[in-house]
């Protein structure tokens, strides 16, 4: 079921995106060779502690962590861990606010020091996807115009969508309906209304588009071994036209 915010409830999501989205800046100023996830874990649920904030997805049906840590060719749901990060590498942070009852989610693939031109490609086409994703996240639009969007975009680009995880709706509960496909045709899938907010996060391959799960049950990765990178943020539909709660200064 498709549940509608009122104008209070997104002003609050609102705050537990700004929240998020400030963590976000404080990473990409800490973020480098030599650090680790468990690291950047750890900063970030002291980050929002201080902030009046809780880590949604910590303790969520047993992850044990505040945030996701995917790495190169992991795609999505990775486990923070104590190896640092090496120059090349390019990290995938996830995480969701918790700010009075009030989610937010929002995923940020970062570039550690100095990474191969493919890779800034990878980076450069992702998060420009996201955002012609988000262009038709407008009211009587279709989901099936953001998948449309975004799956149209990368592959002319030489990419490939992931299409085993998707976006979804949220709040007051981490997933909702409707679920927001990354790919697909124009015109299908649920209008769009106003009072929605939905997450948009496209996973994109340098190669084939599959996954495969690690045996922690949590973690996907590509099935060739080439990179996949992520970007994600929260959007709700309002009259006044899309917002992104998430932004990042």
């Amino acid at each position: 079921m498709i549940t509608l915010k009122s104008e209070r409830e997104i002003q609050m999501m609102k705050g537990a995106g700004e929240i998020l989205a400030a963590c976000h800046n404080e990473i990409s100023n800490i973020i480098k060779p030599g650090i680790s996830t468990l690291e950047i874990d750890s900063f970030v649920e002291l980050f929002l502690k201080k902030n009046g904030a809780t880590p949604e997805q910590k303790g969520y049906k047993g992850f044990e962590f505040a945030t996701c840590a995917s790495v190169n060719d992991e795609i999505c749901h990775g486990f923070p861990r104590r190896d640092p990060l090496q120059d090349g590498d390019i990290v995938t942070i996830d995480m969701v606010v918790n700010w009075k009852g009030a989610l937010a989610d929002s995923a940020w693939t970062y570039a550690i020091g100095n990474v191969s031109k493919s890779a800034q490609n990878l980076l450069m086409i992702t998060e420009k996807a996201l955002y012609k994703g988000i262009e038709q996240a407008v009211c009587g639009n279709r989901t099936g115009d953001i998948g449309h969007a975004i799956q149209s975009y990368t592959e002319a680009e030489g990419f490939s969508v992931v299409r085993d995880f998707t976006g979804h709706g949220i709040g007051p509960t981490l997933h909702e309906d409707p679920q927001i496909l990354h790919f697909g045709a124009p015109g299908r899938g649920y209008r769009l209304r106003e009072g929605m907010v939905i997450t948009i996060e496209p996973m994109i391959n340098e190669g084939l588009w599959g996954s495969k799960m690690d045996s922690n049950g949590w973690t996907a990765r590509t099935v060739d071994g080439k990179l996949s990178a992520q970007y994600e943020h929260t959007i709700a539909i309002t009259k006044e036209g899309l917002l992104i709660l998430t932004q990042q200064s």
